[in-house]
């Protein structure tokens, strides 16, 4: 998102409308360098680590010292075999990634977006807020509501306009029939999460066209309901032109059954450094996808709320203290 955009937006208070919604997985900075991780396109390896806030900066030689990257805590996972091949899950939990991704679209829910910079303190020293209602019209076009939009504070980074394409596609990532000749997917195990037994795939593209965002990461799938209850990533590429560098934090996605066996996504947290060359930037964002109701296709929505019963399995989403 350029700086224009963002104080348009900002401006527009509470009733202001826009067609598109915002993303907070995307940061440019001037005379920076690729962030470390692994490669476009090669399977991620993933290093076990307790899920915790950000321990105090540890000392580098860059002008900005590092602060500690935060990496997902996933040290359950067995060896254990599929009770069915590894092909006909992965078929199956992308035609089920069809047809919530289909189904998600007859819904409203209203989506709050924060992105902090974080100092050597470990405190807030900027922030982006925003939060927005996804409806419909009474003819059923999709728009977003703007209904809290305070004056940003960030100074040490920007919004890029590819936060736009990563929040629609790959913080809630969905890998549909359609999307899965993209991406090479490899069976790593079986891990329980909360009440869920599920299935560990990892997901990485398998080339990068130019203008296009991927996924990289690990999927959890629901051994049951064969959907996707959890993510863990990031978005690819990081983009660099001249002396402008883009680059993307890892990101966590949690989701819940919220009607039938669709599980919608409902937070995403990250907490992450981006490696600059000029020094690490910490930075903190959620994503909270709340107030699901279903909008039925002749332009009428239904009253009531849909949310998740006492009598389904559940995941429980981290709550991080901001």
């Amino acid at each position: 998102m350029s700086n224009a955009l963002l104080t348009a937006l900002t401006k527009s208070g509470t009733q202001a409308i826009v067609c598109f919604l915002l993303s907070g997985a995307f940061f440019s900075y001037p005379l920076a360098a690729q962030e470390s991780g692994p490669l476009p396109g090669a399977t991620p390896q993933w290093e076990p680590a307790p899920r915790a806030e950000a321990k105090p900066p540890e000392p580098a030689p860059s002008p900005t010292p590092k602060a500690p990257v935060a990496q997902h805590h996933s040290s359950d996972i067995s060896n254990e075999p599929p009770s069915i091949p590894a092909d006909q899950i992965i078929q199956q939990f992308a035609e089920r990634e069809a047809e919530f991704k289909r189904e998600r679209e007859n819904f409203t829910y209203t989506q709050t977006f924060v992105i902090q910079t974080i100092d050597d303190g470990g405190q807030p020293d900027g922030e982006y807020r925003l939060t927005s209602d996804v409806t419909f019209t009474p003819t059923g076009k999709r728009y977003d509501v703007v209904t809290y939009a305070p004056p940003p504070t960030l100074e040490r980074i920007t919004l890029s306009e590819q936060d736009l394409d990563d929040l629609r596609n790959i913080q809630p990532f969905v890998l549909t029939t359609e999307e899965l000749p993209k991406y090479d997917v490899t069976y790593v195990g079986r891990e329980r999460v909360d009440e869920i037994g599920t299935y560990v795939f990892d997901v990485a593209p398998k080339r990068i066209e130019k203008n296009q965002r991927y996924f990289q990461g690990r999927v959890w799938v629901d051994d049951k309901d064969l959907e996707i209850v959890k993510t863990y990533g990031k978005a690819v590429p990081d983009i660099r032109k001249g002396n402008s560098e883009n680059v993307f934090p890892r990101f966590e996605t949690y989701r819940e059954n919220i009607e039938g066996h669709f599980w919608f996504p409902t937070y995403t947290h990250s907490d992450d450094v981006l490696n600059f060359k000029s020094g690490g930037v910490h930075i903190r964002m959620t994503v909270h996808y709340s107030d699901y109701k279903r909008f039925r296709s002749s332009g009428r929505v239904v009253p009531g709320t849909a949310t998740p019963t006492n009598d389904v399995p559940r995941i429980k989403a981290p709550e991080p203290n901001q």
